[in-house]
């Protein structure tokens, strides 16, 4: 099992590599990325300050930030969801 697992991992780095390296590298993701955080950050600072929960505040940090970047606005509403019974 542990040789199959093995395989599976060198096959799909070097299929990542293949992909990453054929591409025209360019700095558009880094621009994608950057406002994506910049939209994350403000979709909990809104449900932060908005005062429609006012229980609730969830912190600005790297976790909630990319929990929020992959999740998109649902992921702000499981922070919020989570915050809400883990009280």
């Amino acid at each position: 099992m542990r040789l199959v697992l093995t395989c599976v991992l060198v096959a799909s780095a070097g299929l990542l590599l293949y992909v990453l390296l054929s591409r025209k590298p360019g700095f558009v993701w880094l621009t994608r990325l950057g406002l994506h955080m910049v939209l994350a950050a403000l979709g909990i600072y809104v449900i932060n300050f908005s005062g429609l929960l006012t229980e609730v505040y969830i912190p600005l940090n790297p976790v909630t930030i990319s929990t929020v970047l992959v999740l998109g606005l649902p992921g702000v509403a499981l922070l919020v969801g989570l915050k809400l019974t883990m009280i």
